[in-house]
């Protein structure tokens, strides 16, 4: 793009695009004129080979920036009334912090909302020139024969006793003679020739023929709906992220935008009023994705590994779809006839039964048919909830290349909803005491 205007002047970049190398840094060079992100993107890195990448390819054009700490509070202040707080890590909040910065150095901070739903402007926005008159004025070339008569040059060779006094024209003449000599030994060939009789009897078909063949194409246009070709591939990634993008620029270029992948950030950036770019490098206008609501006391939370609600702490957590609009507006869709599954709720709890000083309790030894109730989690404060998950914590992850690694349906785990602890005693708890 010599000569014209990228589309963003600074993008902003969090540790998923880096990591996942999508988009690469040719088409992030095509479409910019700076990269930057902060330190602790780079730190969480640890991989060897991504990180010899990184050194190699994306750092010599990267520019590493601390953000201020008006940033910082502007964020903090902000992600916490959107409820996104809990959910950021400081790496997130110092990109956001990062991206404000910049807005506010190049554009100001007048279309900022610094509170979530703000309706109108913080002020006008700066007057800028436009590109016509940022472009240096060249000035006129004087012509060889004005009103006013001879110009100022042909009137000191005539001064001077010149015979011509516009040697030029002898120039000019010279390249016609250099041409008409290179066409006077300009050869065809004879693949050449035949190339134009191709053509010739191409050009000379009959309209019916030519009606058949786009017919025939029409055809086949038809039979490719449907598929994913490099032409509709964009669409596609698109609606894989769960976000519908403009698929055009807007005329004026972007003073900063950010890449990222994960939704708080993106929730952020969008009711702030901040420029959001898919990987496909094109402006996120809407995004859909999902959150936990409490069928019992509406609480939302967005922490997705939650079990229990945060608020009533009642394991009665519900994934919900919901949006965040261009405006800053977030919304809930939720069922129309939604209807709360009771099955498995009313059981009679085993009796206790005492243990030893290691925990654990033997076989046999109480806890209902089977021993179905012994370690049976309630609440979230229970000692068998937190060692449950202490102990996934520690736990490694499994190799699938192991020798040793056995998949889920031999080992009978395939019950446990992603490894996490069970909560409760399941849907079929009446059928375990017959």
């Amino acid at each position: 793009m010599d000569g014209l205007e990228k589309p963003v002047h600074t993008i902003v970049l969090d540790a998923g695009p880096i990591l996942k190398n999508d988009p690469s840094i040719s088409s992030l060079l095509a479409k910019s004129e700076k990269l930057v992100t902060v330190p602790s993107v780079i730190s969480e890195i640890k991989d060897q080979a991504t990180r010899s990448r990184v050194e190699a390819i994306m750092l010599p054009f990267l520019e590493i920036r601390i953000p201020s700490v008006q940033g910082v509070k502007a964020i903090t202040d902000f992600a916490r009334r959107t409820g996104d707080l809990a959910v950021l890590s400081k790496s997130d909040i110092a990109v956001l912090a990062l991206a404000h910065d910049i807005e506010c150095e190049r554009n100001g901070d007048w279309r900022l909302r610094k509170t979530p739903g703000q309706k109108k402007l913080n002020g006008s926005p700066p007057t800028r020139l436009s590109s016509a008159e940022r472009k240096p004025q060249i000035p006129p070339i004087p012509s060889d024969e004005t009103h006013e008569g001879p110009s100022i040059k042909a009137k000191n060779l005539i001064a001077e006793g010149t015979s011509e006094p516009f040697p030029q024209k002898d120039t000019d003449r010279d390249q016609m003679s250099v041409v008409s000599k290179n066409m006077s030994t300009l050869e065809i060939s004879t693949s050449d020739l035949q190339s134009m009789n191709i053509s010739c009897q191409e050009s000379s078909k009959p309209v019916d023929e030519v009606k058949a063949e786009s017919t025939i194409s029409e055809s086949d246009c038809s039979d490719s709906d449907g598929w994913i070709t490099p032409s509709n591939i964009k669409k596609y990634q698109a609606k894989d992220l769960n976000s519908s993008t403009t698929p055009t620029w807007h005329t004026a270029v972007m003073q900063v935008a950010v890449i990222t992948t994960d939704f708080a950030m993106q929730n952020v950036l969008l009711q702030m009023n901040l420029n959001l770019l898919s990987p496909s490098l094109q402006q996120v206008r809407h995004l859909r994705t999902y959150i936990l609501r409490c069928h019992a006391c509406f609480e939302k939370t967005k922490d997705m590994s939650k079990q229990f609600c945060p608020r009533c702490g009642k394991p009665t957590l519900t994934r919900v779809s919901c949006s965040t609009s261009t405006s800053g507006e977030f919304k809930i869709h939720l069922k129309k006839n939604m209807q709360w599954n009771s099955r498995g709720d009313r059981f009679s709890i085993p009796k206790p039964v005492p243990g030893v000083a290691n925990g654990k309790v033997g076989t046999g030894k109480g806890g209902g048919k089977g021993g179905w109730g012994q370690e049976l989690i309630l609440a979230e404060d229970q000692k068998e909830y937190i060692r449950a998950m202490q102990g996934q914590s520690r736990r490694k992850e499994t190799d699938l290349m192991d020798q040793d690694y056995l998949p889920s349906i031999l080992t009978g785990e395939r019950g446990r909803a992603g490894g996490r602890p069970k909560i409760g005693a399941g849907r079929n708890v009446n059928s375990k005491k017959r």
